[in-house]
């Protein structure tokens, strides 16, 4: 069975939920600057500061369409694997660095049914900085066949807001997209006993597409 969010044509990109906040003033900005500048010097001077941060801003929050990869974990987040971390209960700890020029869309690692999304407020300390560990959070919990997976969005210096997609209950498909961190951070994923891990320190990985557990 298809999944529902990667029926669209590959390279396809919309632009994804929860950037209107930041999308919207800048694009219009920009359109009402340009419209000016014709006629007025300082609607020039804004036009192309502003044409440019609304360039950036559609860049910034890109999502485009994929075609998921088939295995048991998949990467919830595009970025760069920081650190891979034994825990204390058996579990292993993948954390994957998201940079603001990175897709910002989250996606579910595997398939079941969200049990929990937990918002805990905290602090915006550099997401490569051992103190993000007490940075503002959305932590989730999925009830899979691999039984429960845990996985944490982490906001970081610039990533101020944290945007879940979906509530309690809802079931998805491996690949869904999930939420949204805004300009990046991090996000960890915590790989239940006996499952190893298949990726490396200072790998890229990619939403829906890189596999991070072994067979």
């Amino acid at each position: 069975m298809p999944h529902s969010q990667t029926s669209a044509p590959r390279g396809r990109v919309r632009l994804a939920r929860g950037a209107s906040p930041w999308l919207l003033p800048t694009v219009a900005t920009a359109a009402l600057s340009l419209a000016r500048s014709r006629r007025s010097g300082a609607a020039k001077a804004v036009a192309v500061p502003a044409t440019a941060l609304a360039a950036g801003m559609l860049w910034f929050f890109r999502d485009p369409e994929r075609e998921i990869t088939q295995g048991r974990v998949i990467s919830p987040a595009d970025g760069v694997v920081q650190s891979i971390m034994p825990w204390k209960d058996g579990r292993t700890r993948v954390a994957i660095f998201m940079s603001p020029l990175n897709v910002h869309v989250n996606r579910a690692p595997l398939s079941g049914t969200v049990t929990s999304v937990e918002h805990i407020p905290g602090g915006f300390v550099p997401a490569f900085n051992k103190e993000s560990e007490n940075n503002e959070r959305v932590v989730w919990h999925f009830d899979t066949e691999l039984g429960d997976i845990e996985m944490i969005q982490i906001a970081g210096a610039v990533a101020r807001r944290i945007v879940p997609y979906i509530p309690q209950g809802t079931k998805v498909e491996q690949g869904d997209r999930i939420g949204l961190i805004r300009f990046g951070s991090r996000v960890d994923i915590y790989l239940p006993e006996g499952v190893e891990v298949d990726v490396e320190v200072g790998q890229k990985t990619v939403a829906g597409v890189t596999r991070i557990d072994r067979d």
